[in-house]
C-alpha cells in the first residue's frame, strides 16, 4: 500500500509540474517569443485538460503559454534587411525598385514573394530615416 501511495504522489507532482511550466513552453520551446498567430489546438487542449483537473495550475499554464508565445503555431516569421543592403534596392531618385527588392529577398531568404499582392503592406519612411542610412531623399 505504501508503494501505491508513492506512485500516486509522484504522478500528481509530475502532473502539477508540467502544468505549472505550461504545456506549450515545455513541449515546444522553439516557439517562445512569438507575439501572434494561429493558436495550436494541441497546446490549447493540453492546457484545457489542466484546467479540468487542476484549475489554478491550468490557468497558469494558459497564462505562461500566451505570455511566452508558445501556444501559437509556428510560421509567422519575419525578416529585415541589413542597412548596408538598402542602397542596392534604392534607385537614383530615392525610390525602392520592386524588382531589385524582390531579387534581394529571394537571395537572402530563398522565397520568391509576389510584391504585387494586394495584401502587401507598404510603409513609407521619413527623410530622417533615409539620411540615417546614408541615402539621399528624393526631391
Amino acid at each position: 500500500m505504501r508503494i501505491h501511495t508513492r506512485v500516486i504522489g509522484g504522478l500528481l507532482v509530475t502532473a502539477l509540474f508540467t502544468q505549472l511550466t505550461a504545456c506549450g513552453t515545455l513541449f515546444f520551446p522553439e516557439r517562445r517569443g512569438q507575439i501572434e498567430g494561429r493558436i495550436d489546438p494541441v497546446v490549447a487542449a493540453l492546457d484545457a485538460i489542466g484546467i479540468l483537473f487542476f484549475v489554478v495550475p491550468g490557468l497558469i499554464a494558459f497564462a505562461i503559454d500566451f505570455a511566452t508565445g508558445a501556444i501559437y503555431l509556428p510560421g509567422g516569421k519575419t525578416a529585415q534587411l541589413a542597412p548596408e543592403d538598402l542602397p542596392k534596392v534604392v534607385d537614383a531618385y530615392g525610390k525602392i525598385d520592386p524588382a531589385k527588392l524582390k531579387a534581394l529577398i529571394q537571395v537572402q531568404t530563398g522565397h520568391s514573394l509576389p510584391l504585387d499582392d494586394p495584401r502587401l503592406i507598404q510603409h513609407s519612411g521619413s527623410v530622417e530615416q533615409l539620411t540615417a542610412y546614408g541615402l539621399r531623399p528624393a526631391a
